[in-house]
C-alpha cells in the first residue's frame, strides 16, 4: 500500500457536502506530488491555523493530503505555560510537521486522528492519545469571501515576494483581526518557510475536551501564538492553502522520499 493510499481510512474528512468549507477541502485528494517550487518541499491542504482559549491553551490542526512524501494529519497543543506538543497521524514524524517545527516542540507523539464534517461549516476532530474531542463551527462573512477570492487566485510566484506577503498579512489583520502573522520567515528547524493561507475563515464557536478537561471558550488572544519565530493568528481561524519549506539537504530529501515510498504502510 502506498503512503498516499494508507491514510484514507481515518485521516480524510468524512461527510459528502456540496457546499461550504467541507466541499472545498474534500476536493484536495491524497497524493504524493513533487513540489512546484524548485528547492522547496511543499504541503497543500487545510487546518485550524490557530485556536486560542481563555484557559491559556492553544490548539492547531494541520491536514495535508498532498505533499512531497505522504499524506498526514497533525494536532498541535500548547499548554498555558508555553509548551508545545505535536501529535502525528502519518507514516513518519520526519515527513510531517515535526520535520519543520519539531525543535520548538517539547513533545512529539504518534496518534490516531479522525476528522468528521458534520455540516458544510462544522468539523469534529477526535484523537485517541491524549484523548481529544473538538468541535468547531466556521463563519464566512462577506469580507472573508472577498479576500478569499483574491487569495485563491494569487499565483504562488506573487506570494513569494516579501512585500506582497506583508501587504496580504496587513489586509488579513484588518479584515480578521488576527494580529501580525508570519507568512515568510524561518521555521524552527531552520528552513525558510513560505506560508500561503489562500482562504481563511473565522471560527465562530469551539468546544474542546482534552483528556477530560474543558479547554474553555475560544478567544482572540492579546498576543499571537508563536512557535519559534513563526507567529500564528491571534484570532481562532481555519485556513485552506499551501506552504513551502526550503530543502536544506537535497540528498537527505531524496533518501527520505525513497525510504518512505519503498516501505509498505498499513493502518
Amino acid at each position: 500500500m502506498s503512503p498516499a493510499e494508507g491514510v484514507t481510512g481515518h485521516q480524510q474528512p468524512s461527510g459528502g457536502f456540496e457546499r461550504g468549507i467541507a466541499a472545498k477541502v474534500q476536493q484536495i485528494r491524497p497524493s504524493v506530488q513533487p513540489s512546484p517550487m524548485q528547492g522547496y518541499e511543499h504541503v497543500r491542504g487545510f487546518g485550524i491555523y490557530a485556536l486560542p482559549f481563555d484557559s491559556g491553551h492553544v490548539l492547531a490542526l494541520r491536514v495535508f493530503p498532498e505533499n512531497d512524501f505522504a499524506p498526514y494529519t497533525t494536532v498541535w497543543h500548547r499548554t498555558p505555560d508555553g509548551r508545545w506538543s505535536i501529535y502525528v497521524d502519518g507514516p513518519s514524524h520526519n515527513t510531517a510537521c515535526p520535520r519543520y517545527y519539531g525543535t520548538a516542540a517539547d513533545y512529539v507523539q504518534t496518534a490516531t486522528i479522525t476528522l468528521d464534517w458534520t455540516g458544510p461549516m462544522e468539523l469534529q476532530v477526535r484523537m485517541d492519545d491524549p484523548e481529544l474531542r473538538l468541535t468547531i463551527r466556521m463563519d464566512a462573512p462577506l469580507t472573508a469571501t472577498i479576500l478569499n477570492a483574491i487569495g485563491a487566485r494569487l499565483p504562488a510566484t506573487i506570494w513569494r515576494i516579501p512585500g506582497v506577503a506583508s501587504v496580504f498579512a496587513r489586509v488579513a489583520d484588518t479584515v480578521f483581526d488576527i494580529g501580525d502573522v508570519t507568512l515568510i520567515g524561518t521555521a524552527p528547524n531552520g528552513q525558510r518557510a513560505i506560508l500561503m493561507p489562500r482562504q481563511m475563515y473565522p471560527i465562530e464557536s469551539a468546544v474542546a475536551m482534552l483528556d477530560g478537561d474543558d479547554l474553555g471558550e475560544p478567544i482572540t488572544s492579546k498576543t499571537n501564538p508563536t512557535m519559534g519565530d513563526v507567529a500564528f493568528p491571534a484570532r481562532p481561524m481555519l485556513a485552506i492553502g499551501e506552504a513551502y519549506f526550503e530543502i536544506l539537504d537535497q540528498s537527505e530529501h531524496d533518501e527520505t522520499f525513497m525510504e518512505l515510498n519503498e516501505t509498505s504502510v498499513s493502518y
